[in-house]
């Protein structure tokens, strides 16, 4: 990579160093806010679905299923309508991102932030006033736009604005607001479920806060400079880059990087989606499509989606079953923190091996539990389903620690300049098209599969942690605009990627 006169590091690679200044605090931290819209609507989603109110005046064929003791437990809540409530918004989302990343370019990552925040914030008022199920789902759409929109930009503009030594713990703040979100959702969903009648309409129109704080930080933050850049804003660039590494800091080094990276994107004038297809450019394709893929195969999002309607499966009460998400949810905090403060530190490696273990043993002693203990008429005794609520929490918190953090951070740091959009867009894309088939799919999955479900979760954790260990490089500390010293080193990827 061209750049200013700096020198390597240890890994080969460019380092500017770096200050932790309060501009760059306060930048990202808004920035990550966007994640609160992300849990929100995941926490609400499956409490609502659970709700007797809710399910009256839109699923009452449902609610009656639900209240006959003798159906298969597995199968109770299996209805299409149903999680077409949930996975409407995903389908969007994936829209949403799509045309998101192709006009981040021109408008750049700040201006998509507040689209998106906007969006999401008409369709949760939508949804609070919903009057029939088609109202319903219109809600949903808008949501979905929202989440596409700011999914795509808040990881890449995390990723550009942070200083590289604590670029990992900046774009792990995305899922810890994210998990922050999920659980006030199921605070909220705990206390609105004693509402009778509407209170599912305080839960989904309550989705408007957390889009007004992401609409309003994103509104007071400046653009990233490598946007400003590609816009041809270079004084505003340059400005922004001094902001946010503090005054007096000499940026030469690293602005000198920034431009050189974007000449070399428009000397090659093809599309980014275009370009991300040539050989050179394959690492990046396929850590665009299999983070998102092995994301989703870890089990952990239909999870989220439906962990009260899957606690009330194996034996808990509605309230009990609201709490046990909420505990979820502390646990996903907990894992986020610690892998934001571990991979800095430890790099990205140890945090996959250690989340994929844990993972694994949780989804097989599941399985194991449930195919003992949870059968054809009855619910599970509640010794067992405690330790299946425990289970869950180490599972869940593994996640947040490995996959649930790293899916953010690694794809937003790994892409050149010239296909950043296109790479984080397809991930996000495909994670979110994916979100909408488990949660299209998970309750008849299980409703097939019975306890199986776990076990094949269990056995794709194998194949991840085995993928992330061999094809994942290491990226800790290694400054965005010089990947490619790292790929072009790695034992598999030099083939295709040269420095």
């Amino acid at each position: 990579m061209a750049g200013g006169g700096f020198l390597l590091n240890g890994a080969g690679a460019p380092d500017y160093g770096g200050a932790l200044t309060v501009p760059v605090v306060v930048t990202c931290l808004m920035a990550a806010s966007g994640g609160l819209i992300f849990g929100y609507d995941i926490g609400i989603s499956g409490g609502v679905s659970e709700m007797e109110s809710f399910l009256k005046k839109f699923f009452p064929g449902l609610l009656k299923t639900t209240r006959h003791a003798s159906k298969d437990v597995y199968c109770m809540y299996n209805d299409q309508a149903l999680t077409a409530f949930t996975s409407s918004l995903y389908a969007f989302g994936m829209v949403g991102t799509l045309v998101a990343s192709r006009v981040t370019r021109r408008v750049g990552r700040k201006a998509i932030m507040v689209v998106g925040g906007s969006m999401f914030l008409v369709g949760s008022l939508v949804n609070a006033a919903a009057a029939n199920l088609a109202m319903l789902i219109v809600g949903r759409m808008l949501l979905g736009l929202g989440l596409g929109f700011s999914g795509q930009a808040t990881p890449v503009y995390l990723a550009e604005m942070s200083p590289p030594r604590w670029r990992g713990g900046f774009i792990s703040a995305f899922p810890l607001f994210i998990s922050v979100g999920y659980l006030v959702a199921n605070l909220i969903n705990y206390g609105t479920s004693r509402i009778p009648e509407w209170g599912w309409r305080l839960s989904l129109g309550l989705a408007a806060v957390p889009a007004a704080i992401m609409v309003l930080g994103a509104l007071l933050i400046t653009d990233t400079p490598s946007s400003l850049v590609l816009r041809g804003m270079h004084d505003h660039a340059r400005a922004a880059l001094q902001r946010v590494r503090g005054k007096g800091v000499d940026i030469d080094a690293e602005f000198s990087d920034i431009l050189a990276a974007v000449e070399h994107d428009r000397r090659n004038a093809e599309g980014a989606f275009r370009r991300i297809l040539r050989r050179e450019y394959r690492p990046y394709l396929v850590m665009a499509v299999a983070f998102p893929v092995f994301l989703n195969l870890t089990g952990v999002t239909v999870s989220a989606f439906f962990s009260p309607i899957l606690f009330r499966t194996i034996g808990f009460g509605s309230d009990a079953a609201l709490m046990g998400a909420i505990i979820l949810g502390l646990m996903n905090i907990g894992g986020i923190i610690a892998s934001g403060v571990a991979m800095d530190r430890y790099g990205r490696k140890l945090l996959f091996v250690i989340g994929g273990a844990l993972m694994f043993t949780c989804q097989v002693a599941m399985a194991s539990i449930a195919g003992t203990h949870l059968g054809h008429g009855s619910k599970m005794p509640k010794g067992y389903a405690v330790a299946v609520l425990v289970l869950t929490c180490v599972f869940s918190a593994s996640f947040s620690w490995s996959w649930g953090a790293l899916y953010w951070t690694i794809p937003g740091e790994i892409y050149p300049v010239e296909v950043r959009s296109a790479g984080q867009g397809t991930a996000v894309a495909l994670n979110l098209g994916l979100n909408f088939v488990q949660a299209q799919c998970f309750l008849a999955m299980l409703c097939s599969l019975k306890y199986g479900v776990f076990l094949f979760y269990a056995c794709w954790l194998v194949v991840m942690t085995a993928f992330a260990m061999a094809l994942v490089p290491e990226t800790k500390g290694v400054p965005l605009d010089s990947m490619g010293h790292v790929f072009a080193r790695h034992w598999y990827w030099g083939r295709f990627v040269k420095a």
